[in-house]
Order: C-alpha cells, then sequence, then structure tokens
C-alpha cells in the first residue's frame, strides 16, 4: 500500500508483523497481531477508537479493553481476518518450531566460585563457500536450558533460560551470568533456522573458572520404524469420525519390563492414540496423546515418557483431516533391547494390527 492508505489505517507498508493469537467467536475470526516496533496499531474495525463493531460479549471473549488501549500504544490490536486478507499480502504460520531432539545438544557444567562468573559461548558456522558467505542463506542461533545437561524434546518445555535470536552472521554468541557459588549445569542445543543445507560448526566455551563440556549422547538405543500408509478403500482420520476410526491402522509394542519410550510419527496433518491393552483385545482409555509440528509443514506426533510400565500398547495412527491419504514414518525409540520383531495379518474391525516387541 501507499504511505497515505498506510497512514489511514495504522499500518506500515512493506512491514512485517507477529501474530500472537487465533481466535473465532459466531463464526467471525479475528487475529491479534503485534507491530514489533511496539507502538503504531491499525486503527479499520475493531480497533481500540472503533465504537460501531466491538459488542460486550466480544470484547469479553477477546479479554480487550479499549479505554485501557487508548492510553497506551504497545503495537498490539485485534484484525477481523477479512480485513486481514485485504491489507495483508503474505502470512505465514508454524503450529510449532522444528522439534529439537535431533539438533546437536551439549552438556556444559560450570563451577561457580563465590563473586559469581560469567561463562561466553561462541558457535562459529563453517565458510565453506563464498557464495554462502555473499547470500548470507543460512541461519544459526545456540538456545541454552536449565535441564541438568539431559536432552531437549520441544523448544518451549521447559522454556529456554536464553533463546538465541537466528541471525546469519558466522558467529553467534551467548552470555551467562552466574551469580551464585556451585554447580550450574545447562543443555546447549545447536539450531540451524530452516535447514536447507548441513553446515559445520565450532562451539567454544569461555570462562575463569572450571566447567566440563561434552556432546549429550541419544539415550534410546534401541530404534524400529514403521513405514505406513493410509490408503485404500477404508479412508483413515481422527478419532471425531467414530464409524471411519476403526479403519486405522494398529500398531502393538510390548514393553517386558520398564524403561523410557519415545514414539515419534511423522506425515502429514498427524497424530495419534497410544492405548494401553493389558493383555486383552478391549481398548481401553488413551495413556497418551500429543501432536507437535515443524515448520516445514510436515507436521510430527511424538510423545516421550520417561518411565513407562512393562504392558501391551495399541498405537493407533491417524490423519487430522477427512479422507486425507499418504504415507508416514512411525518410530519406536527405547533403552530396552528388541524381544522380537514380528508382524500380524490380523485384521482387526477393518484396520490393521502389527506387533513390535521392544
Amino acid at each position: 500500500m501507499t504511505d497515505e492508505e498506510g497512514e489511514k489505517w495504522g499500518l506500515v507498508p512493506t512491514h512485517a508483523y507477529a501474530v500472537l493469537d487465533i481466535r473465532e467467536h459466531k463464526g467471525m475470526r479475528f487475529l491479534q497481531l503485534k507491530n514489533p516496533w511496539s507502538h503504531l496499531r491499525w486503527k479499520g474495525r475493531y480497533s481500540e477508537r472503533d465504537e460501531k463493531n466491538w459488542t460486550p460479549d466480544l470484547l469479553k471473549y477477546l479479554n480487550f479493553d479499549p479505554k485501557t488501549a487508548q492510553k497506551f500504544d504497545n503495537g498490539v490490536f485485534w484484525i477481523a481476518f477479512e480485513d486481514l486478507c485485504q491489507y495483508f499480502d503474505v502470512i505465514y504460520l508454524s503450529w510449532n518450531p522444528a522439534l529439537l531432539a535431533n539438533n546437536p545438544q551439549y552438556k556444559l557444567e560450570v563451577q561457580c566460585p563465590a563473586g559469581g562468573a560469567a561463562v561466553w559461548v561462541l558457535l562459529t558456522r563453517h565458510i565453506t563457500d563464498k557464495d554462502d558467505f555473499a547470500q548470507n542463506r543460512e541461519f544459526i542461533t545456540l538456545v541454552v536450558y536449565k535441564t541438568e545437561g539431559k536432552k531437549v524434546y520441544y523448544p518451549a518445555d521447559p522454556p529456554p533460560y536464553i533463546d538465541g535470536i537466528r541471525i546469519n552472521s558466522p558467529h553467534y554468541l551467548t552470555k551467562m551470568r552466574l551469580t551464585s557459588a556451585g554447580t550450574h549445569t545447562f543443555t546447549l542445543v545447536v539450531s540451524q533456522y530452516e535447514k536447507q543445507n548441513t553446515i559445520n560448526y565450532t562451539l567454544r566455551v569461555y570462562t575463569g573458572c572450571k566447567f566440563s563440556f561434552s556432546k549429550i549422547p541419544n539415550p534410546f538405543t534401541q530404534t524400529k520404524r514403521v513405514n505406513g500408509q493410509w490408503k485404500g478403500s477404508h479412508f483413515r482420520w481422527r478419532g471425531n469420525y467414530k464409524d471411519s476410526y476403526k479403519h486405522n491402522p494398529i500398531y502393538q509394542i510390548n514393553m517386558e519390563r520398564a524403561g523410557p519410550l519415545l514414539i515419534e510419527l511423522r506425515g502429514s496433518s498427524v497424530g495419534f492414540e497410544m492405548v494401553t491393552v493389558s493383555m486383552v483385545t478391549e481398548r481401553g482409555p488413551p495413556a497418551s496423546r500429543r501432536r507437535t509440528a515443524e515448520i516445514t509443514g510436515v507436521v510430527s506426533a511424538t510423545w516421550r515418557r520417561s518411565l513407562f510400565p512393562p504392558d501391551l500398547y495399541n498405537v493407533i495412527p491417524t490423519t487430522f483431516l477427512p479422507k486425507q491419504e499418504g504415507p508416514f514414518f512411525l518410530d519406536f525409540s527405547s533403552t530396552s533391547g528388541p524381544q522380537g520383531l514380528n508382524r500380524s495379518s490380523e485384521q482387526q474391525q477393518g484396520g490393521s494390527e502389527e506387533a513390535y516387541g521392544l
């Protein structure tokens, strides 16, 4: 839009806004946006000075107070989806940042003396191509967690101690200021935004006190992958379609002794349910269900438990949308040795059941 149009509507031409929230109320869709300048906001419908369109129940639902908003311009505003489509050119959404489980992770243990200490960590990307440096195509950062040096699987669980900014410089430097004497243990995650190429890097730690620094090994020693697909006369989709839910493929795992377990399902808009069978054919209540997503648009559903009781479990991969076909990968990881791998040709309620021993 022109500068004059931008001034009229309170928008900045060729400018990016953050999406903070998405809501739907009585058929109307709204997005909460923020101008990263933290000032200058939308002047159209449902702005803080719009006296025509706001209703008391909508204000309550969105937890919005126009009078309070008029006193301070923080750049945050609500906008109807139709107006967003009219005045904005492109929207990028991700359900969640990429899972961190496969990123390089390191354990840093620092012996902080009385009086405190500072720890600097330098991430350096190796430049092997002059064109690579000229185009600045790779964005890197370092994310720090207070997880006692244990592997991190989700970007915000727990929230990072230091969440680095993704930059296209060959160097990223982060600082940790320690104030209390004693042992401080961190998990360092090397992160690459929207990975396109494999990059080499060097990670250096600088501090005036004693420390140990090592790569975190994969805690799971046994892994089995299933290549499956939703295809054929029986369409498979999620459990809110009760009649068709029974046609989802079913996989069984037999945990003969207690131990940690990681299940990952990769496909397009997918999820899975895990059901305790307890050595009988009837399905019990879901043991757990969790859905996450990658920024590539390929969704992965992941569930992890540190101590899994011995039992027989059904894992049911599902799609999110009706009549959605496509392939998927289903990975099982454990510290227990495999007790045998077998597949059953038995058809259960129109679906296929396959048994895996871990």
